[in-house]
């Protein structure tokens, strides 16, 4: 069995040991890594069964994969994982001190409806609070300055592409979509150049063919920008800009709440570069 992770002799945290190994996990073990790193606070205090239900897997992958860390079981990989986010907490490092984020959106006894609301509350409050402004400047940079810009993400993801195309479109940037392996799409990657911005978006373990995109765009030297909802997925790997949304949710499918704002919000902060030029644009695209 692999030694246990060197937090417990205070010299690595378990967030770290995670990431380091990384690429030694199976793919289902990857799943179960990225929800531990990405959501800290929740897997401090949940069940095998509750992350393993959040990280789309088994209780017994869960177990496999603490074990695959060198601990006995779930309950030490808690241990320490609540241990790394007590420190957190101490060092303020994570939210939840303030007066506005202690005071309940509901009262305690919340139906469906107002636990799938909240969830989507704090997963808009916890991306906004992750979010690095410089990255986000980057973003709307590279999306600003691109000859053209391709989004790719396919099935549940493949509505938020064409959504990202329609506003960019409003303002009159070439932007176009790969949503599928069609021909038509494939052709499209087949134009990727430098002067490419490719975005990938994604949920959970994303699709082959948008890793395959944003491999292809790094052997042409194509800009590449990631939305993805786990810090350790493939496709921000591959990614020059990284920006991660909270997709937590009660329900039996993720949350796309914060995606959706994330889109929004890059292309407001294109709109807001030149806003007199692009309510132009927008006003001549509207009349076509």
């Amino acid at each position: 069995m692999t030694a246990p992770p060197h937090e417990a002799r205070g010299h690595q945290t378990l967030s770290a040991y995670i990431q380091a190994r990384f690429d030694e996990f199976s793919r289902s073990q990857k799943d179960v890594a990225q929800y531990i790193v990405d959501h800290l606070d929740e897997v401090a205090f949940q069940t095998a069964e509750e992350l393993a239900r959040r990280a789309n897997t088994s209780s017994s992958t869960v177990v496999r994969f603490s074990q695959a860390l060198g601990f006995e079981g779930f309950p030490e990989l808690q241990h320490s994982a609540r241990e790394e986010y007590r420190r957190k907490v101490a060092a303020g490092q994570v939210g939840g001190t303030g007066a506005a984020s202690t005071e309940p959106l509901f009262s305690l006894d919340q139906n469906e409806f107002e636990t799938a609301i909240a969830a989507d509350f704090q997963n808009v409050e916890e991306t906004a609070r992750r979010v690095s402004r410089s990255d986000v400047e980057a973003a709307i940079d590279a999306i600003a300055s691109a000859d053209r810009v391709l989004v790719c993400g396919t099935d549940q993801m493949a509505f938020f592409a064409s959504y990202f195309r329609h506003l960019l479109m409003l303002l009159d940037l070439r932007a176009e979509i790969v949503a599928s392996p069609s021909q038509e799409a494939l052709s499209r990657l087949g134009r990727i150049d430098e002067g490419t911005l490719v975005i990938g978006l994604s949920a959970g373990r994303p699709h082959p063919l948008v890793v395959r995109a944003m491999k292809l765009a790094r052997h042409r030297k194509a800009r590449t920008l990631a939305v993805v909802d786990a810090t350790l997925s493939d496709v921000a790997k591959l990614a020059q800009i990284k920006l991660y949304y909270s997709s937590n949710s009660p329900a039996y499918v993720r949350s796309h709440t914060a995606l959706l704002s994330t889109i929004q919000a890059l292309a407001y902060g294109v709109y807001s570069r030149d806003a007199d030029q692009y309510a132009d644009r927008i006003k001549a695209f509207r009349l076509k």
